[in-house]
């Protein structure tokens, strides 16, 4: 197994991702001690160059960061962590640090995707009469009734070869099987070890 390479300040640059939806949350910088600290605690934990300090994320915030899995980069200099994020990872209140856009777009990008599944797990613990995805919540017929209707329209836009259509339709089956899926008991990291076993 490989180990990493602290630069000349002893330190490593850590991306922190969520361990669902892959979203970068933040980035910190880690120690030896702090290595150790994650690999014996399974919370991420880190190095301060400001306050020249070790701190465990979430130790005051509660926001604590579980590991999921831990991956070196090529050449061993960089640490890519993947984690059960509790409440948010940013200290500005934000789900991720990397908020600001400030070049670009991100709108054709899967930045949507984390983003959509953060709105639909707001509406299901907080109902809100006007919105569309709490009445689904509410009503499981309807809810499961959609996916099977918006896989349908995808046929008919892919079989008409109109891309506008079919970039819509799409969208809307992403979307409900989204809700559906989060209105079912399965857990979308027992989905992704399902697709893990059939890429093999």
């Amino acid at each position: 197994m490989s180990s990493p390479k602290f630069g000349e300040d002893g330190l490593i640059p850590v991306i922190v991702q969520d361990h669902e939806t892959n979203e970068v949350l933040m980035m910190a910088y880690a120690n030896e001690q702090a290595y150790r600290d994650m690999l014996r605690t399974g919370f991420t934990h880190f190095y301060s160059r400001s306050r020249k300090e070790q701190w465990k994320k979430g130790e005051t915030s509660g926001h604590v960061q579980e590991i999921v899995s831990m991956q070196l980069d090529c050449d061993n200099d960089t640490l890519l962590v993947r984690v059960k994020q509790t409440g948010v990872a940013c200290h500005l209140e934000r789900m991720s640090c990397f908020d600001e856009v400030v070049y670009g777009d991100i709108e054709g990008t899967m930045a949507v995707l984390p983003q959509l599944l953060q709105v639909v797990r707001d509406r299901k613990a907080n109902p809100v009469d006007s919105s569309y995805t709490c009445k689904l919540f509410a009503d499981e017929n309807k809810r499961l009734k959609k996916v099977v209707e918006e896989a349908g329209e995808v046929l008919l836009a892919a079989k008409d070869h109109k891309a506008a259509e079919q970039s819509w339709e799409v969208a809307d089956l992403v979307y409900h099987l989204m809700v559906a899926v989060e209105g079912m008991e399965v857990r979308w990291e027992d989905v992704y070890r399902k697709l893990a076993e059939r890429r093999k």
